[in-house]
């Protein structure tokens, strides 16, 4: 047996999924949201909306980093590759699909002759900046909590070895000022639709920051929160838990993924962190509108491999296609298949919105359940029906 297998295993799904409903209160209903895109594709991959009660309803939050940078940050990319034709743009594969002003994407800029290179790792940017000495690398850093340590050890080994050739164009992005600012009713129209009954917390970012980083914020707005895994029986056991705290009036943070996720997190990664960036007092968000300290910028002392600084990057306002409500479903405000281009203009091959194109897009993940299929209660009681298993 794997490892992972017990995490799968079908007859203890059906155990969870039993406790589950013997838990749910008839007279009430249960609004969870998963703040990691993580798990919104688990969700969507295995089946497990399907596999919940009625009353149970998970809406997905905006955790796919991919997903929450504002057009505007993008448009700020393009703008430097086609001033600074010198430039190699390093970047993951996913933000060269992104949407940005207009239509164009990173994609379209390597077409028209851009240097734009898609990278798996912050070490690869290294080694490009390594091998043309000649050329200024600017890697695009995109992410929360999990991946800011690499692009922080990138910045720290860039100036050991003196790469004066190298840069970054800083992105990275805090968790827990976004729940805040979901919980607050932040973006256009408000938060998620209706209130949230508890957090689904990150699995990821959790292992970085620690589980007591979210107390400050279930406490503020009495709304629980469960770290979780990405295995099924993760998942369903922190809905199992989210619902008993609801029914007790009970507000905590709980950690389901005790394997991985400790109360204080990984110290080394917030020294390092804490070393290379500073909390920006503003950063905008897809969805969320401004959302105050929630997000990083480069140290001072690393002002010379900051891109923004060294290129004089100015900020843009981004124009988002006015029929794509990729920012109503970042918010919880939305399901993807309730976006008019759904399905008719938005799919993988042609995403018209950030939440189409990564895996961790609640619009991607949707798409793996089949573009046909509606999210209505109904069709849920009867995938339901049909039968329980978690593998």
């Amino acid at each position: 047996m794997r490892y992972v297998d017990e995490f799968r295993d079908p007859a203890l799904g059906r155990r969870l999924i039993a406790a589950i409903a013997a838990e749910v209160r008839p007279d009430r209903r249960y609004r969870l949201m998963e703040f990691c895109g993580g798990h919104t594709h688990a969700i969507a991959n295995q089946g497990l909306a399907a596999l919940l009660p009625e009353a149970i309803r998970l809406v997905h939050g905006p955790g796919c980093p991919v997903c929450v940078l504002p057009v505007g940050r993008l448009d700020m990319a393009l703008a430097l590759v086609r001033r600074h034709p010198e430039v190699i743009l390093c970047t993951y594969g996913d933000m060269m699909r992104v949407p940005a002003s207009g239509g164009d994407s990173l994609f379209s800029a390597r077409a028209e002759g851009a240097d734009v290179r898609m990278v798996y790792s912050t070490l690869d940017a290294l080694a490009v900046a390594r091998s043309t000495p000649h050329r200024p690398v600017v890697f695009l850093a995109i992410g929360f909590e999990t991946t800011t340590p690499p692009t922080a050890l990138a910045l720290t080994r860039a100036a050991a070895e003196g790469l004066t050739n190298f840069s970054v164009f800083c992105n990275h992005v805090l968790t827990p000022p976004a729940i805040a600012a979901i919980l607050a009713g932040a973006g256009e129209g408000g938060g998620a639709a209706r209130p949230l009954d508890g957090i689904i917390g990150p699995a990821h970012v959790s292992t970085v920051i620690g589980s007591d980083a979210y107390a400050p914020c279930a406490a503020r707005f009495g709304v629980p929160v469960v770290i979780a895994g990405f295995e099924p029986l993760d998942i369903l056991r922190a809905v199992l838990l989210l619902v008993r705290q609801v029914n007790a009036g009970r507000v905590a943070v709980e950690n389901e993924y005790t394997r991985a996720v400790t109360p204080a997190g990984n110290r080394r990664a917030q020294a390092l962190m804490a070393e290379v960036f500073a909390v920006r007092p503003s950063f905008e968000w897809r969805g969320l509108g401004a959302v105050p300290a929630s997000a990083l910028e480069i140290r001072a002392a690393y002002a010379a491999w900051d891109a923004e600084r060294r290129f004089a990057m100015p900020p843009l306002v981004g124009r988002e296609n006015p029929a794509c409500d990729c920012g109503a479903v970042l918010r919880g405000a939305l399901a993807p298949r309730d976006c008019r281009l759904f399905g008719r203009a938005c799919t993988p091959e042609r995403p018209q919105g950030a939440c189409m194109v990564s895996a961790e897009g609640a619009c991607a993940a949707a798409w793996t359940q089949g573009p046909a299929r509606r999210d209505q209660p109904g069709d849920v009681n009867r995938r339901a029906a049909g039968g329980a298993h978690a593998g």
